[in-house]
């Protein structure tokens, strides 16, 4: 059964229930209160007809439509029956008026008693003393009170029923509407389960129906709060996945060149042992050449994959050093490997003392500071400046070089990611300093940002000097 029939059934089944109470407690008042009416109206018959009995020693014209009339003269507590005035006036069988007159004399006082008359049915019998030793017993049926009683039975059991059929079929129906909501849910929930969850699209179901109260609003909101979490979840895994194939893609097509060139200067190297050994050591050295270009690209790739696992261990071996003493190094590094690019340094005549890995600084720089040598030609001019500001140490690489086209700025570090698609590899790099550069910098609690246009191109480093994000 579904869960609103099963409520209306239930709220019916506690409505029978208190149906039955009400209408047991209003019969129960309804007799009682007709039988004291009946009891109240004896009462005042008798009254009259004992004065009548006593002036006149007659009941003519005090009767009442089937009532019985019994007088009895009592000697000694022996009721004795006087002969009626009309035959009419008592049953056919006077036991029970005899005892109820006996009693009476005996208890001197006025008795009430409901008995069953031979062939008459239910009666209430009432003996009261008319004069001393004059006992008048008076019965009035008990049949009005009965079919009264029975029309109101059945009165209530007609409006109950039809009260307990409309509750249960309008019950049913408003708490249908009210967990209508519930089911829209339920529809959603199975939409999702036919959804392609592998495919990157947002899920395209969402609850909006605000019907069925504050507590069913609250369970809508945390639905679709949930929806949207998926959402993202999903996102965040998609993302990853693609991330995580164009990742295994390109280091593959990187690390095939390199194997290519270690294979083929390999065939060389044994063919010139045999044929040409003045040949021999040009072919070993470009082997070896080979072989480090593919243990520089194996460093970085460790590296970033180390750096993505940074929350279960760090890569970092951090001190206390002068960043501004590490970025004079680099610069004595970069006018020895490229003379051609003049570089400018400034960087103040204070010390910037800050918590951080020396080797991983300045693997940063000197990637940066390459990449401004090897994406700009001959003659650029080069700058690094070093400063402070508002409490982050700041590293600013600029060149004059033609700069990044706009649709490129926004995947310079992306892992691979070359602006020059036709740079040859020996010139442009793998792809990952930059990647490398900013893992390096997010792991020390910093960041890195691009501004470029022609003419100007400046990567801004900047770390924490109390290292709060390490």
């Amino acid at each position: 059964m579904r869960l609103g029939t099963r409520l209306a059934l239930g709220l019916g089944a506690l409505a029978l229930v208190v149906f039955a109470v009400v209408g047991s407690t209003l019969t129960m008042y309804m007799r009682d209160y007709l039988s004291a009416q009946l009891n109240e109206q004896l009462k005042i018959a008798q009254i009259a007809q004992s004065k009548s009995i006593a002036d006149y020693g007659t009941l003519e014209g005090k009767k009442y439509y089937r009532w019985y009339y019994a007088v009895y003269d009592v000697s000694d507590g022996t009721p004795v029956l006087r002969k009626p005035e009309d035959a009419a006036d008592v049953p056919e069988d006077v036991d029970d008026f005899t005892l109820v007159a006996k009693a009476q004399a005996a208890a001197d006082t006025e008795i009430l008693r409901t008995e069953h008359l031979r062939g008459e049915g239910q009666y209430r019998l009432r003996a009261c003393e008319v004069e001393p030793g004059v006992v008048l017993v008076s019965a009035a049926p008990l049949d009005d009170i009965d079919d009264t009683v029975g029309q109101l039975i059945t009165v209530q059991v007609v409006a109950f029923v039809l009260a307990l059929m409309a509750l249960v079929v309008f019950g049913r129906a408003t708490l249908r509407r009210g967990l209508k909501p519930l089911s829209d849910m339920a529809h959603t929930a199975r939409g999702i389960t036919s959804h392609d969850l592998t495919d990157s699209a947002r899920l395209p179901v969402r609850h909006d129906n605000r019907d069925g109260g504050p507590e069913v609003e609250e369970l809508r909101t945390a639905f679709n709060t949930m929806l949207e979490h998926i959402d993202d979840a999903l996102a965040v895994r998609t993302e990853a996945e693609q991330r995580l194939r164009r990742f295994v893609a390109d280091a593959s097509h990187e690390l095939r060149t390199p194997l290519m060139s270690v294979r083929g200067y390999a065939d060389l190297f044994q063919y010139a042992a045999a044929h040409s050994p003045e040949e021999r050591d040009k072919h070993l050295a470009r082997l070896r050449a080979e072989a480090a270009r593919m243990g520089y690209l194996l460093d970085d790739l460790l590296m970033l994959a180390r750096l993505d696992a940074a929350d279960v261990e760090t890569p970092l071996r951090l001190e206390e050093a002068d960043l501004v003493q590490l970025a004079g190094q680099a610069a004595d590094a970069f006018r020895a490997g490229r003379p051609d690019h003049p570089l400018t340094v400034s960087t103040g005549s204070h010390p910037v003392r800050l918590r951080h890995d020396p080797l991983r600084v300045r693997q940063v720089l000197d990637n940066l500071l390459t990449n401004a040598a090897v994406h700009t030609p001959p003659g650029t001019k080069v700058s690094l400046e070093v400063s402070v500001e508002s409490g982050t140490a700041e590293v600013r690489i600029t060149d004059s070089g033609p700069g990044i086209p706009a649709d490129d700025q926004e995947r310079v570090f992306d892992r691979f990611y070359r602006v020059d698609k036709a740079r040859s590899r020996d010139r442009g790099g793998s792809g990952l300093g930059l990647a490398v550069a900013r893992s390096l910098v997010r792991a020390h609690g910093g960041t890195i940002d691009l501004t470029s246009g022609p003419g100007a191109t400046t990567f801004t480093v900047r770390l924490p000097l109390g290292g709060e994000g390490l």
